[in-house]
């Protein structure tokens, strides 16, 4: 018990000392570039500009430093740990619980982990000792993480009710799975509720899942509207689709011909360069829509494309923050 006095002691100290602390606009810079290649998959690209950021104290790059080396090298390496490390003693609770479900530290393989290495356990006993007043005080971001920490379905609901965009996704996720109500229509009108009210929260995953309820509901005008919602918040698998359908290859959803916007929006999906995996549908898509342009029309799309860029959030899959 004592242990976990002090532990708390010393990030609250810490995250108290860096709290102020700036980045500076070079460092600001690198760490967004870094999330963005992290949110289109491609860790292994965010991990230079991440580690600028990091290195300067900023936990939020530290922690997501730490994910991508975890990811790129499928193990907790001694890396991987330090930031994780570095984060969590700012008070991150997400680093807290990454560290307290590790099942698979080099060090533990190796068997030579520091005697003074801190207990998966204890990180998140102190993620729940400081998360739980954050949640008991209406904190709906902090009432996720009790859910995530202690799996009780209590606090997921707590927190899709606050208004948390994500757990408002899972709620929908597991009605839609058959948890909760036996009668199929009142599970039906749960899922709903919850997908609408998180994609109206600026989820794009549940603007996509509300989107397909619509269409089978035959509210065409309304899946066109979400799935417009969710391309324009930058979600790649989206911006696939709504370009095709512009450009109508195919024509499926009824949305208007616009070959200049659709092929732009294709295009603008090859600087993920492989993330994500798109790549071969781009390729093989773009030929057929040029196959229906001028010359003059593609080079005016390519332009399109580029104050696309430069005016709406960049490309993302929105991958789960707590990676598995």
């Amino acid at each position: 018990m004592l242990s976990r006095v002090l532990l708390t002691l010393i990030i609250l100290l810490a995250s108290t000392s860096h709290a102020s602390a700036q980045l500076s606009s070079e460092q600001k810079i690198a760490k967004d570039k870094g999330l963005e290649l992290y949110n289109q998959l491609k860790a292994i690209s965010a991990v230079p500009f991440l580690t600028v950021a990091a290195e300067a104290g900023d936990h939020e790059a530290q922690y997501f430093l730490a994910e991508s080396l975890r990811t790129k090298n499928h193990y907790m390496t001694t890396e991987a740990r330090h930031w994780y490390e570095a984060a969590a003693s700012q008070g991150d609770l997400y680093a807290m619980i990454q560290l307290g479900r590790n099942k698979n530290d080099i060090c533990e393989i190796k068997n030579d982990c520091p005697t003074n290495q801190t207990k998966s356990i204890d990180w998140l006993n102190q993620a729940r000792d400081l998360a739980k007043p954050k949640a008991d005080n209406g904190d709906a971001e902090a009432m996720y993480v009790m859910y995530e920490l202690t799996l009780e379905n209590e606090w997921l609901e707590k927190s899709a009710s606050a208004g948390f965009a994500l757990a408002q996704y899972w709620m929908a996720v597991g009605y839609k799975q058959g948890n909760g109500f036996s009668l199929p229509w009142k599970r039906t009108e749960t899922t709903e509720k919850w997908f609408k009210a998180s994609a109206e929260g600026g989820y794009p995953k549940s603007m996509m899942e509300y989107a397909a309820i619509l269409y089978e509901k035959s509210d065409l005008n309304g899946f066109r509207h979400w799935n417009e919602k969710a391309a324009l918040a930058g979600y790649a698998t989206t911006v696939y689709g709504y370009g095709s359908d512009l450009a109508h290859e195919p024509d499926t959803y009824g949305f208007p011909l616009d070959i200049i916007k659709g092929y732009a929006l294709i295009y603008s999906l090859k600087e993920l360069d492989g993330g994500g995996g798109l790549q071969p549908r781009v390729e093989s898509k773009l030929p057929k829509i040029a196959a229906k342009m001028t010359p003059e029309q593609i080079m005016e799309a390519e332009e399109f494309a580029r104050k696309w860029k430069a005016t709406h959030p960049p490309l993302s899959f929105f991958p789960d923050k707590l990676s598995r």
